[in-house]
């Protein structure tokens, strides 16, 4: 069983690599570009069959490890 990850900013929080890419979009004539907010994607291998057991396991990850809570969402899927 896999699980993804994606962590993002949360909002209100200033995000100066989004803002890089949105600045280098639109250098790059890509002017609709109004808005980039980067985060990551973080894939887990797990050896567990329950996917209840396997989403509680990757939340306790986040919480402890995967995110910083204070300025940072997540969510998981269980793949």
């Amino acid at each position: 069983m896999k699980a993804k990850v994606t962590v993002m900013l949360k909002e209100g929080v200033l995000d100066p690599q989004g803002e890089a890419v949105k600045h280098a979009l639109n250098s790059l004539k890509y002017h609709e570009v109004k808005s980039v907010r980067q985060g990551k994607v973080i894939e887990i291998g797990l050896e567990e069959t329950s996917r209840k057991k396997a989403h509680k396991s990757v939340r306790d990850m986040c919480e402890k490890l995967l995110a910083n809570t204070v300025i940072e969402s997540y969510e998981i899927e269980i793949i």
